[in-house]
């Protein structure tokens, strides 16, 4: 006889995954204390905004799903165990007002709990990383809450130039790549002027340390170079166009600089005449301000050759004359024809090809009229002795910095800008496992909040990494067993994030205890690491 399916009550076992770390980690980075301190609420109300706030950030970091979805995650998982809150009052509406509760302290928040991670886990703030990246968001948001970051058009890092966008900086230290500071800004603001801001912002979270920051090309003009040298911090950045030219680069000489001994990550399994080879040389140069009285600032400039930039430089030329010369080929093709009838649209076409192939500087047209055939005539050529210019600068680039070359070479210079990919692994982190890219909100005032919110999650994410990998060097230690496809691997927050999430709990009923099924050898080993024991609940 054939079976029917029938409706009945579902398994009572939830998902516990990494929500015991979670909590932990809040707990000791005091979360709901700073929210609840800067935000109270009525004491008859059912859940703090430091509750909420914690539980959104164990949503990101557990299963990032829209904000309309909280409430359902919340029922499928152990929120009631791991933090104390009952699923069903995480609705839509108690969210939204806890995010608007807290947009008006997000700096405040920010900085309360990055001093509490540096405290509590010992980060060494001596050196930051600091970038800004944008988050292109679609719909028109005309009407905006005054006093918060605006959603605008500015200059978008995927090039959406279509979508207005908001921005957020990162503060990322070289002690494990951990954002102590955050900050959310308007779609619209110049990167050049929240320099100084976060300089003074890292400078009250770092009490008493010595900083230095480092950067990009931004973070380098007169007023932030005089701030920073002037307060004692110290900076490394890369210079524009604006304080080193092409003829500048073009000018340096290979035979002159020094080779570093440095090993990119991506070449530390090649063989060593296969791996990118770097050189620095320096020299000094004095940044003016605008005004006569302005007092000039001494820098160091170290240039960089590197043999990898320098290959890639000969690639992309060769390959964006090969794209000019088909364009131009074509072009000549078809002068005269109902596409190309006049010389003006010819020239038309011309400034299209040197703008998008980017040959400008050494294409050479010359254009007119056939007077027997009335029809458009070219000729064209790329010049020589423009190329060999540019090429002579391939590879090399300069950075900036305001240190004491006593104590730190060009050499060390070049390795402490290179761990500008700490601050660069993080954004990927921000946009991809914590899905800052979901943003389903219309309200820049939530936007703002939700967004600190991302930002607490990655904070987290980026501790629990750097806790295993010290946790695993005391044991002599860079890999653990089996965490990826069963195989070593060194390991990262996602991965142990992922490694955790199948770990569940069966709810306790009367006075009996919630029960955990036995985890898995790699998941107690990574609790092992981590100083976690689940069964611990709030």
């Amino acid at each position: 006889m054939r079976q029917h399916a029938q409706f009945g009550t579902p398994s009572v076992e939830k998902l516990l995954g990494a929500l015991p770390v979670v909590a932990d980690y809040c707990s000791r980075l005091k979360i709901r204390s700073i929210v609840d301190g800067l935000c109270p609420v009525d004491d008859q109300a059912d859940l703090t905004y430091g509750q909420v706030i914690e539980a959104l950030v164990a949503n990101r970091l557990t299963s990032p799903a829209p904000l309309v979805h909280v409430q359902s995650w919340a029922d499928g998982w152990a929120v009631g165990e791991a933090f104390g809150v009952e699923p069903a009052l995480l609705n839509d509406d108690r969210i939204g007002r806890a995010l608007d509760a807290i947009a008006p302290v997000l700096d405040r928040i920010a900085g309360s709990v990055g001093a509490a991670a540096i405290e509590a886990f010992g980060i060494d703030v001596t050196r930051i990383h600091w970038d800004l990246t944008s988050m292109s968001m679609h719909g028109d948001y005309d009407k905006q809450a005054e006093g918060f970051p605006a959603v605008k058009l500015g200059h978008p890092k995927d090039r959406r130039t279509d979508l207005k966008q908001i921005q957020t900086g990162l503060g990322v230290t070289g002690d494990g790549a951990i954002p102590v500071f955050h900050q959310v800004f308007d779609g619209g603001a110049g990167e050049v002027s929240q320099v100084i801001p976060m300089m003074r912002a890292l400078q009250e979270i770092a009490t008493e340390r010595r900083l230095l920051i480092i950067g990009d090309s931004k973070l380098i003009s007169y007023a932030n170079v005089a701030a920073m040298d002037g307060d004692g911090v110290t900076f490394v950045a890369p210079a524009s166009k604006a304080y080193v030219s092409a003829t500048d680069l073009a000018g340096l000489s290979l035979h002159a600089a020094t080779e570093v001994a440095y090993i990119a990550g991506r070449d530390a399994g090649k063989p060593a005449d296969r791996r990118g080879v770097w050189h620095v040389v320096e020299d000094a140069m004095s940044v003016t301000g605008p005004r006569k009285a302005d007092p000039a600032v001494s820098l160091r400039r170290v240039f960089v050759h590197s043999s990898a930039r320098a290959s890639a430089a000969i690639t992309a030329r060769a390959k964006k004359l090969q794209r000019a010369a088909g364009d131009l080929g074509r072009l000549e093709r078809t002068l005269g024809s109902r596409h190309y009838p006049t010389v003006e649209k010819v020239d038309a076409r011309l400034a299209a090809i040197r703008r998008e192939r980017r040959v400008a500087d050494y294409l050479r047209t010359t254009t007119g009229t056939d007077p027997d055939t009335g029809k458009p005539i070219l000729t064209w050529s790329f010049d020589p002795d423009a190329i060999a210019g540019e090429a002579a600068g391939d590879g090399w680039y300069a950075l900036l910095t305001n240190l004491d070359a006593d104590e730190t070479d060009a050499a060390a210079v070049l390795i402490l800008y290179k761990g500008q990919e700490a601050v660069e692994r993080r954004y990927s982190a921000f946009k991809g496992p914590l899905a800052v890219t979901a943003l389903f909100l219309k309200n820049n005032r939530r936007i703002a909040a939700l967004i600190t919110v991302i930002c607490l999650a990655l904070l987290i994410f980026s501790l629990i990494e750097r806790q295993v990998r010290i946790a695993l060097a005391e044991q002599g230690q860079t890999k653990v067993e089996g965490l990826y496809a069963g195989r070593p691997a060194i390991p990262t927050g996602k991965l142990i994030l992922d490694a955790l999430a199948t770990i569940k709990i069966i709810p306790g009923a009367g006075q009996d205890p919630p029960i955990i099924p036995a985890p898995t050898p790699l998941q107690l080993r990574l609790l092992d690491l981590l100083g976690i024991d689940p069964r611990r609940l709030r």
